[in-house]
């Protein structure tokens, strides 16, 4: 059994867990199972051996010889000198208080002494809902129901999580076994989304991007505000409506957990395809690096998809082109250099990164128009690219056009006030303005 520590995720091209260093087997899951069409490539096969072995890092790991505890339940070791259920009453309190780390801390030691009591994990579930780390609460709630099936307030928390996580199909089957603590209106609340995820994917399959900026903002004003396959799809649309910036920012906000967890949750397609956005997002701001770990990530989900295989070829295409450039760059090789982005930007036309690079290679070469232009595509896919605004700027001056250049350098001053390579420029703008006037 694999047991992962603590970190925070980091935003690079593979799927990170970030959880407290505990594990659950996939055998205690229920309805959880790895959905996908299925490949015979040894990658594959190892990451579903190993969404078998672990779930995720949030329970305690059990002995397969315990018995389950009803809610309320606890063990006490003569070896333990704290009483399990007064953490949990401190855990309470402070829950209550609106301290939720320090409730999850007290959850937690409750559960390192007695590991069988379901109420444990199912009060450790809502701190984590509370504090906005929803697979890590979806995890907790699932053991709380293998330890006690019956649990309601379980089954109430674990639907109340697939509504965010955009599974509606499961939001109603734990609905239904949540007894008293669920009503009419959760019920019809989760069939609104169902018909709403319909219209995504409609949208979605109908290559109207705009339509489908707009249904998957309806989803999330519906509640479903933690799902990987909404963000994907928000991003997918940005990347195709040229909307750079906009992709990256949003696919930052998919939960980073690692791929065999995000496949045993969401099955091997949707973790394929929420693997290749995100290569897609990252290329789109020049982190080549993460995008090609990413996409080689969804390849050993599915090694013979083509449109994979195509996705990554393009990604290392752009990345060999601006390592190329660069080093060219360096030896001062403007031309043969502006080649190598162009060579890329042939792949890619509207990558921000290589647009900007040649525009270096135009400004040093004294093609000033030319560098302005391209600063300005990569402005349009990415409006606060600083270094593109200000290389712009130093383009009109060079032009020219003093009041182009103020207006650019205004704009990068309120973001930066203390930048002195923005004021240098501002000021010389300013100064010829003046001298013409």
């Amino acid at each position: 059994m694999t047991i992962f520590s603590h970190r925070k995720s980091k935003a690079n091209g593979t799927l990170n867990h970030s959880s407290t260093g505990n594990v659950i087997l996939l055998s205690h899951l229920g309805n959880l199972k790895l959905r996908g069409n299925q490949n015979s490539s040894s990658d594959k096969k190892a990451i579903q051996k190993k969404g078998k072995i672990l779930i995720g890092n949030i329970a305690r790991q059990t002995s397969s010889t315990v018995k389950s505890h009803q809610p309320g339940s606890s063990f006490r070791s003569s070896a333990n000198k704290l009483d399990p259920d007064v953490l949990k009453s401190l855990g309470n309190e402070q829950y209550r208080q609106g301290k939720l780390e320090e409730a999850l801390d007290l959850y937690n030691q409750a559960i390192a002494i007695d590991p069988r009591n379901a109420s444990y994990y199912s009060n450790k579930a809502a701190a984590l809902m509370s504090l906005g780390h929803v697979i890590e609460a979806v995890v907790a709630c699932i053991e709380a129901i293998r330890l006690y099936p019956s649990y309601h307030n379980a089954h109430y928390r674990l639907a109340r999580l697939y509504v965010r996580l955009g599974d509606a199909e499961k939001a109603i089957d734990h609905y239904k076994q949540s007894g008293r603590k669920v009503d009419k209106k959760d019920i019809a609340e989760a069939h609104d989304i169902k018909r709403q995820l319909l219209k995504c994917t409609e949208a979605q399959k109908l290559r109207d991007y705009n339509a489908l900026l707009k249904e998957t903002q309806n989803s999330i004003t519906l509640g479903v505000d933690s799902a990987p396959q909404i963000f994907a799809m928000r991003a997918e649309a940005l990347i195709k409506l040229h909307r750079h910036e906009e992709a990256y920012t949003t696919i930052q906000k998919v939960p980073h957990i690692k791929t065999e967890l995000c496949a045993c949750l969401f099955g091997s397609v949707k973790t394929v395809y929420l693997l290749i956005t995100r290569a897609e997002a990252y290329a789109t701001v020049g982190w080549f690096e993460e995008a090609t770990a990413a996409a080689q990530e969804a390849t050993k989900l599915d090694q013979s998809n083509e449109v994979i295989i195509t996705i990554l070829r393009r990604i290392e295409g752009l990345a060999s082109s601006r390592l190329k450039g660069n080093e060219l760059f360096r030896e001062n090789k403007f031309s043969e250099a502006s080649f190598e982005y162009t060579e890329g930007l042939g792949q890619e036309p509207y990558n921000s990164i290589l647009l900007f690079n040649r525009a270096a290679c135009r400004f040093k070469l004294g093609q000033f128009e030319k560098a302005l232009e391209d600063c300005t595509a990569a402005l349009v896919l990415r409006p606060s690219y600083t270094k593109a605004r200000l290389r712009r700027a130093d383009c009109n001056i060079k032009l020219g056009r003093w009041k182009a250049a103020i207006q650019d350098c205004e704009m990068l001053i309120q973001e930066n006030p203390e930048d002195e390579e923005v004021s240098r420029v501002f000021l010389k703008a300013k100064n010829r303005l003046q001298k013409t006037c």
